[in-house]
């Protein structure tokens, strides 16, 4: 089995990306998006966790088992964070300490 050589030029154009979306996952977290600062970030970083992951853990020229590996991870985070998002958007949120009369301990 012949193994697929990556050039370097190929690893420091991946690691100039990374280092330019991070630059760029700063510069957006100063302004104000409102709502849309989560989804930007966590789209910047998904880009970035595809570059590592195709390039730099060698997935992208891997045989077909191996990305079905890698994709059958994804789909399962994907069913834990939905899971895990159903139970927080299901609980009742009348105030920051749960709604009751319960205040945190004043330790003076």
């Amino acid at each position: 089995m012949s193994e697929h050589i990556v050039s370097p030029k190929i690893y420091v154009l991946v690691f100039m990306a990374l280092i330019i979306f991070t630059g760029l996952t700063y510069g957006i977290a100063l302004i104000n998006l409102g709502p849309f600062n989560a989804i930007v970030a966590i789209t910047i970083a998904m880009i970035k966790t595809l570059l590592v992951i195709l390039f730099f853990m060698h997935v992208k020229y891997s045989p077909k088992m191996t990305k079905v590996t890698v994709v059958s991870g994804f789909f399962f985070l994907l069913i834990l964070v939905a899971l895990s998002l159903t139970d927080y958007i299901s609980r009742p949120w009348a105030g920051y300490y749960g709604g009751g009369s319960a205040k945190p301990a004043n330790n003076k």
